[in-house]
């Protein structure tokens, strides 16, 4: 069961070393709804204590993605808080006095070992089947051995001093009961050679001075939890309760990687993916409400959220789903809001031959038209493009894919263009000539509308015919079938 029983405080603690994908984002969503359920507090940290990794931009879409989705955080960069610095990389000072404190009560050391040695090391272990780790070869150094290693400007990290023979248990609010051995754990490193703390040292720090109170994280770091479990009785710490979230996996049932699909969250952005849509997807990715509730608005989602919700196993991400919970989304909005959000889309992707400004009217006109098959704002780009090209791109065996010859469809086309270069044309008044007009060249008028739609759109399928040659105009329409016929004549 989730303790709440003191204020709650959860943090999302990023390492700027690369774009955060969806993993890194359903876990701010966890901890950003557990939070918001609880009236709690949710913190921004970020874990920057990797130089050599540090990757530029990352900071920025981080934060971008948490603004997109609009998971505000009540403390951290820009926000500011009582509990900062929230750079690790500005709390050298804090970590280094807490290693010292750590060598000097006995519950760390100084190793000397080479890059080289902890290689051939690594290398016998592989040869004799032995799990790899630290040998502990630096753990019983006297202080004369010590010394002679300094002078030779042998600049150490610092190791934790391991128990030997213990087992270390704690309870995981998602997973119940943990116990690990800690003789599977080695003396792990907490101090760089540069001054900078391994993330096992910072965390636990951080989460202590922070008050955190529960640790939602990504099930990879369930088998660091004993060393953390170590860190906290050394220094004295109560731990937080923790939580590991149940792995993300692809339709095939491996770890979610680019080859399913876009991994980062910036990427379904730049297709049109909904913020809405994206957290009322993450949020299901490992937790539900029910087995029947797919679609929840983000109050719903915080009114109903908890840790015990959340599954064990893997969680699926359907791309699939994802498609057609940005439809569902999509088809909410009002037009306006559709057109708001589908011009810098149709900006950016039509073709570089189609004016620009696009007309936003224009637009206006061709939204409803699109709305009930779009799953993303790049898809609706795809399906309208038709609207604003001059020239359609399809092949001739189109006009014939209902099994007309081609001297019929011509003459089809041919009496068509002569009666719409006279009648109004608006929907209605276009489909009083065209329909009647179907039995009058003897066609059925699914062969008939099939031919025209070719003609006028260069597709087989789309919008409803005569609203879409409405408002493609007159001039635009009668252009495309005078093409057509051209095209059925050089095919003849």
């Amino acid at each position: 069961m989730e303790n709440v029983s003191k204020p709650v405080r959860v943090r999302f603690a990023p390492s700027p070393t690369g774009i955060p994908h969806v993993g890194n984002i359903r876990t701010a969503l966890f901890n950003w709804l557990f939070a918001r359920h609880h009236g709690g507090s949710f913190i921004l940290r970020i874990e920057d204590t990797d130089i050599v990794r540090k990757v530029e931009g990352a900071l920025e879409a981080i934060l971008d993605s948490l603004r997109w989705l609009g998971l505000d955080w009540d403390e951290g960069p820009e926000a500011g808080g009582d509990y900062g610095p929230y750079f690790q990389s500005q709390r050298l000072e804090i970590y280094q006095g807490v290693v010292r404190r750590l060598v000097e009560q006995g519950d760390a050391y100084l190793c000397y070992c080479s890059t080289e040695r902890l290689e051939e090391m690594r290398k016998e272990q592989v040869r004799r089947k032995q799990p790899p780790g630290y040998d502990r070869r630096c753990r019983g150094l006297s202080e004369k051995e010590k010394a002679e290693l300094e002078a030779k400007g042998i600049t150490p990290v610092v190791r934790f001093k391991t128990p030997l023979s213990e087992k270390i248990k704690f309870v995981d609010i998602i997973r119940g009961d943990v116990v690990f051995d800690c003789a599977t754990i080695d003396d792990f490193v907490l101090m760089k050679s540069d001054g900078y703390p391994t993330y096992h040292l910072a965390n636990v720090v951080d989460d202590h001075l922070m008050k955190i109170s529960h640790v939602l994280r990504a099930d990879e770091w369930l088998s660091s939890t004993p060393r953390h479990i170590l860190l906290y009785d050394a220094l004295g710490y109560e731990p937080p309760e923790f939580a590991h979230l149940p792995m993300i996996l692809g339709s095939d049932r491996a770890k979610l990687s680019k080859r399913h699909g876009a991994t980062s969250v910036m990427d379904y952005r730049k297709q049109g993916y909904l913020p809405q849509a994206m957290v009322n997807f993450l949020a299901l990715l490992g937790w539900s409400l029910d087995d029947r509730t797919e679609l929840m608005s983000r109050e719903e989602l915080i009114k109903n959220f908890s840790i015990e919700r959340i599954g064990k196993t893997g969680a699926i991400f359907s791309q699939e789903k994802l498609g057609w919970m940005n439809g569902v989304y999509l088809r909410q909005l009002s037009i306006e809001e559709l057109v708001e959000l589908a011009m810098p889309f149709l900006e950016r992707r039509l073709p570089k031959e189609v004016k620009r400004p696009i007309s936003r009217d224009y637009v206006r006109q061709i939204v409803p038209l699109i709305q009930e098959r779009m799953r993303t704002l790049a898809e609706g780009v795809e399906l309208a493009s038709f609207f604003f090209v001059e020239r359609l791109d399809y092949e001739p065996a189109l006009l014939l894919e209902r099994g007309l010859t081609g001297e019929r469809a011509l003459k089809a086309l041919e009496t068509a263009k002569e009666r719409l270069e006279s009648c109004p044309f608006e929907a209605v008044s276009l489909e009083g000539v065209l329909r009647p007009l179907a039995a009058e060249l003897g066609l059925k008028t699914g062969e008939f509308f099939g031919l025209l739609r070719v003609a006028t759109t260069g597709h087989t399928a789309a919008p409803p015919l005569f609203q879409t040659m409405a408002v493609l105009g007159r001039e635009r329409c009668l252009k495309r079938i005078e093409t057509a016929m051209e095209r059925l004549t050089e095919k003849a």
